[in-house]
């Protein structure tokens, strides 16, 4: 009999390894940007230390969620040989599946993917102080995400808020962010609608046995664009791509001159990346494995197709789910994981934003839920989910291409990661 999968029935529900705590404070702190390179001080820093802080699935939630995690693992990188190793982990969270910095990294925000933090079934988030010369974190507060599985978040551009996407609850909500970096409860909580679409694109890749949940609204990313004043969700549910303004005083969401784009049904849209002048959007759906390129009005909010292009080589045959997408810091190269095929694929940026395939490598791990850059862009990391490691590959900074390490950092099903240059 063949069998279906989806999104979430790859996550791994084994039991977390029982390893002893290693305190109630960890050495941590990361950066997560798009293109993603770490905030704070420079990576040319003579001798800085750099730090890895990777999250995932613990133990600890929902049905189908959980994993091998212990907490947030922070490690310290080897800026020569992009080596990861272990400090300690953080293990008074549960699941802390995605990861960010505020921009000067001096706290840390983590989504708990749950949905059991209080009597509506919510997720929580969770703030930390970062203790920006040695990575250690202090919880500051908890609270709830606004929402059932928080999937994503990220900090607006202003710094005065924290934007969170509920993957199963369907909505999205608005923090404020206090003066001692805690969190306040939301000011805003949006909930998507809209007509179901089918499990599956009708350009999906020949022999895809994979589906994307499309029971109804989704939220898999909320982010601000790079000069903070449209906020864009991707919809993974409801194939939509929603575009807001937020109102800063009142920190509320409001709806752009066009609310929403309509994806390919059955598509997926999951992550994306800008430009750095934020006038090329680049959107990554999960379903059918493709990136939609289009520019971006940075007055208007507007967006315009000009290309689709699949993340996958013109020979793949099979299920993927396509999980991840960078630029380089340069934007001469867009970087994108496929789930399943178990590849990294590089596309060269031409002038006009357009993508041309370029290579796609091996990621000797399965199931990368998250790519990531160090701050110096010599390395980018792969979160192996359902093989319970990391690995890593050197960038050629002038050709996009990239080779394998040969290094496995063993992490209990990581799904994010980001990087910190520490000060003296």
């Amino acid at each position: 009999m063949s069998q279906r999968f989806s999104r979430r029935s790859f996550a791994l529900g084994a039991a977390a390894l029982g390893v002893a705590a290693l305190g109630s404070t960890a050495l941590g702190s990361l950066a997560f940007s798009r293109p993603a390179f770490a905030a704070g001080r420079s990576i040319g820093a003579a001798q800085a230390r750099v730090f890895c802080f990777i999250g995932g699935y613990t133990r600890h939630g929902p049905p189908g969620g959980a994993g091998n995690g212990q907490g947030i693992s922070v490690f310290e990188m080897n800026r020569d040989t992009g080596q990861l190793n272990l400090l300690t982990v953080f293990v008074d969270i549960a699941s802390p599946s995605f990861i960010t910095l505020s921009k000067d990294c001096r706290f840390l925000y983590a989504v708990s993917e749950l949905d059991d933090y209080n009597n509506e079934g919510d997720g929580c988030v969770t703030a930390f102080a970062v203790d920006k010369r040695t990575g250690s974190l202090t919880k500051l507060n908890t609270v709830s995400s606004g929402g059932s599985v928080p999937a994503h978040l990220s900090v607006h551009p202003s710094g005065q808020y924290v934007l969170t996407a509920n993957y199963t609850g369907g909505s999205v909500a608005v923090f404020p962010i206090k003066a001692d970096g805690s969190l306040a409860e939301a000011t805003n909580i949006v909930h998507n609608g809209g007509p179901r679409q089918p499990a599956r694109a009708a350009d999906n890749p020949e022999g895809n046995f994979a589906v994307s949940d499309h029971s109804g609204s989704h939220p898999h990313m909320v982010a601000a664009s790079p000069d903070g004043r449209f906020v864009l969700v991707n919809d993974a549910g409801l194939d939509r791509v929603y575009v807001w303004s937020l109102d800063l005083a009142k920190g509320r969401l409001m709806p752009a001159k066009i609310p929403y784009y309509e994806m390919e049904p059955g598509s997926a849209p999951r992550h994306f990346a800008f430009s750095a002048n934020g006038q090329i959007l680049y959107n990554l759906c999960e379903q059918n494995s493709r990136i939609i390129v289009s520019n971006f009005n940075p007055t208007t909010g507007e967006m315009a197709k000009i290309q689709e292009i699949s993340t996958l080589s013109p020979d793949f045959r099979g299920s993927n789910l396509a999980a991840e997408i960078l630029v380089s810091s340069d934007g001469r190269y867009v970087y994108a994981s496929n789930r399943l095929a178990d590849t990294v694929t590089v596309f060269a940026v031409a002038a006009d934003g357009t993508l041309t395939w370029q290579e796609e490598v091996w990621a000797h791990a399965d199931y990368g839920r998250a790519i990531m850059f160090d701050p110096g862009g010599e390395f980018l990391f792969w979160a192996g989910q359902r093989s319970d490691a990391v690995t890593s590959f050197r960038v050629n900074r002038e050709t996009g291409g990239l080779s394998f390490t040969g290094r496995f950092v063993p992490v209990g099903s990581p799904t994010t990661f980001a990087f910190m240059v520490a000060e003296d």
